[in-house]
Order: C-alpha cells, then structure tokens, then sequence
C-alpha cells in the first residue's frame, strides 16, 4: 500500500453495515426488563385510585335469639324476645375522604408513570452512550490498523535508506518500538469494544450476546437546542414531573387528615322473623367520634404537613440538581463541538499536509526521521481526539435527553 492511499484512508474511511442506533432503541424498548418491570409497576398502580375511593364492604349478619331453650328459634312465636333475623351495616366515611383517598391514589400513579418514563429514559440514554462509546473503539480499531500499515510504509522507507548508509539504525528501532505501542492500544480498543457490546446485548436482554456493528464514520451534527430550552423542558420532564406529583399527593393526604376530626359513620338496619307474631324492624346510625383528638388526629395532620413540607424541598432539590446537570452536559457537548470543528478545519489538515511534505522531503533526504515520524504522532493523536470529541458531543447529547425528557436524532 502506498503512501498516498494510506493517508486517503486515514481521511476517508470506509463505511461498514451497521445496526442502526433507532433500531437498538426500538429493541430495547420492547426487550429490557427493566423497563417492561417499571411499565408493570405502573399499570399495577392505576388499579389503586378505584379500590381507594371505594366504600368498604358492608357486613351481613345472620343470627337468632332463642327463648326458653338454647336450641335456634326456640320459642318463636310465643317469647317476644325470640326470633331469627338478618342485618346489614354499610361504614360510611364522612364525606369527601373517600373522594380523597382516590385522588391521592391517582397521584401515586401519576408518579409511577414518570419513574416508568424516568426508566426508559434512562435505559435509552444507557443505550446511545454505550453505543457511542462502542463507535469510538471500532474507529480507534480501525484507524490504529491503518496507521500501522503507514508506519509500515515509513519503517520500509527507513530500512531502505539505513541499509544504503542514509540513516541512523536508532530510526528503525523507534518505528518497530511505536509499531508494538499500536498493538498494545490495539489490544485495549478491543477489550473495550468487547465491553461495550456486552453491556449493549444486556440492554437488549439478548441472552446469547453477538456482535454490534457500527459505521467506523459518524459525525458530531449541531446542538439540537439551547440551553434555556433545555431547562425549560425539563420543568416538565420526567425527572421533575414525578417529584410535583408527590407534592400534590402529600398535599392531599394533609386534607384527608383534617377530615379525620370528623366522624364516620355506619348505616345499618335489620329484618327479624318472630313467627306468628309480628315482625320487627330494627334501623341505626352508629357514629365513630374522634374523641383523642389531640393525640391521634392532631398529630396526623402535622405529620401530613411534614411530609409536604419534604415534597417541596425534594422537589426543589431536584430541580436544582437536574438544572446544573443540564449546564454541566451542555457545556461539554458544546465544548465538544467546537473541537470537532476546530481539529476537522484546522488542526488534522494541517497536520496531515506537514506529514505529507515530511514524507516527502524524507524519502529525498531533505528531512530528517525525528520530524517525519513527529508530523506522524501529531496526524495520529489529533485524527483519535476528533472521534473522542464526537464521541463526548454524542454522550452527552444522551445525558441531555435523559434529564429533559426530550428526544433527540442520533
């Protein structure tokens, strides 16, 4: 291979069959357990709110009253007091608890559902940043391959002018010695690019593992949004919404505890068979008084208000934390893009026509091996730090959409 197309490969490398990012997200959204375990979870608390608002069950009562003997009906129709009948009591809570207590059920799912998006956000996110990380292994992969092949071309060079007494052999040693550092970094992108697809097959639930290809070419793209953007969908993300939830749930439940210094009630009324004498009917009204309400009640209502009072500063803590995450991610995607413009515009050109004009005034004997193989090192480093920048833009794009809600194109 030459010299010329060993550096056309470097800047253009060629694009492989790959597993399109929206098909793993796909894949993951029907397959992780984790996500199809907070989805449950979810559809378990939507169950709630009907069962709390629900009266509690009445209660039937069969029995009799015997009179003379302790046999049933024993002295029915003749003893006034002896007769069989059945009752039925229905508690009635005071009204507006029952309307309360579903309510407050609601909310809980409400909050189960964002920690159910909460999750697939996080799954996702998991997902495109494991992915991203896999890319920038496959392309150190790749580009370590061909910076070897050049190096081979630059050590052929080398050998060719040492063995006419044109070079110093100290020039083939230090091309062998850096030929056997790509190995080692060859040897460390590949464990990791293992790692990666371990940890993207386990996101997958794919039980037997296997290989994810993807394109060794990606580019950064632009920032999606600004930062004010940013902060405003996450008023109404996931990562807050779930918290305001719970604030409107302890909110309500401090309600329902200041309802409770007022009494239920049970309704109940029966039906008794004396024989051949007249039947009775028997109705009452049975009232539940709170009678140690300064103890029981009271302090149900204070414990209500501290735990709203929790709701408001987790909430607040939250919004604080996810909003100097947003920052904190935004300044390195920015940061990040930026780079990549300045390496691909400016730095990897420059290196890359010093490298040329090196090799060049090299193999005529213009230049020395110490400035050929120090342009080398300058296009290798500087060609890596590209895909690492594109590889940092991309993650926190992910971390981005995780903390917003918001979905951005990979």
């Amino acid at each position: 291979m030459t010299l010329k197309i060993c550096l056309y490969l470097l800047i253009f490398p060629a694009l492989a069959a790959s597993q399109p990012l929206p098909m793993l997200v796909d894949e993951a959204l029907h397959n992780n357990r984790q996500i199809l375990a907070a989805q449950k979870k979810y559809e378990a608390a939507r169950q709630r709110p009907a069962q709390a608002s629900a009266l509690p069950e009445p209660t039937v009562s069969l029995g009799y009253t015997s009179s003379g003997a302790p046999y049933p009906v024993a002295g029915i129709g003749i003893s006034p007091i002896a007769n069989a009948g059945v009752m039925i009591s229905q508690e009635i809570p005071f009204p507006g608890k029952q309307k309360l207590r579903g309510e407050i059920a609601a909310k809980e799912a409400d909050a189960e559902f964002q920690q159910y998006l909460s999750v697939r956000l996080s799954v996702i996110a998991r997902l495109k940043q494991t992915y991203h990380e896999l890319h920038h292994a496959s392309a150190a992969i790749t580009f370590t391959r061909r910076y070897q092949d050049l190096l081979q071309s630059i050590l052929r060079i080398s050998e060719a002018r040492y063995a006419a007494g044109r070079a110093a052999q100290q020039d083939i040693f230090k091309a062998q010695t850096q030929f056997s550092i790509f190995e080692a970094q060859m040897l460390r992108y590949q464990q990791e690019q293992a790692t990666k697809e371990i940890e993207i097959n386990a996101l997958l639930n794919r039980t037997s593992g296997g290989h994810i290809e993807v394109p060794v070419d990606m580019a950064a793209g632009e920032m999606p949004a600004t930062l004010e953007e940013l902060l405003a969908q996450a008023r109404t993300g996931p990562a807050l919404a779930g918290p305001q939830q719970m604030i409107q749930r302890a909110e309500l439940a401090t309600n329902l505890a200041r309802k409770d210094y007022s009494p239920d009630y049970t309704l109940a009324g029966g039906y008794f068979n004396q024989g051949a004498m007249p039947p009775m009917w028997q109705f009452r009204v049975d009232f539940k008084l709170p009678a140690y309400f300064w103890r029981k009640q009271r302090a149900a209502v204070n414990e209500r208000e501290f735990s709203a009072a929790e709701a408001r500063h987790d909430y607040e803590a939250a919004s604080v934390e996810v909003a100097s995450r947003i920052r904190e991610q935004y300044t390195i995607a920015t940061t990040a893009r930026k780079l990549v413009d300045l390496y691909d515009k400016s730095v990897v050109p420059e290196a890359r026509l010093a490298l040329e004009s090196s090799l060049a005034g090299y193999q005529t004997g213009a230049v020395d091996f110490v400035t050929v193989f120090s342009n080398f090192m300058n296009v290798v480093d500087n060609q890596l730090m590209v895909h690492e920048e594109i590889m940092q833009f991309h993650v926190a794009l992910a971390r981005l959409e995780e903390l917003t809600g918001r979905e951005f194109l990979p």
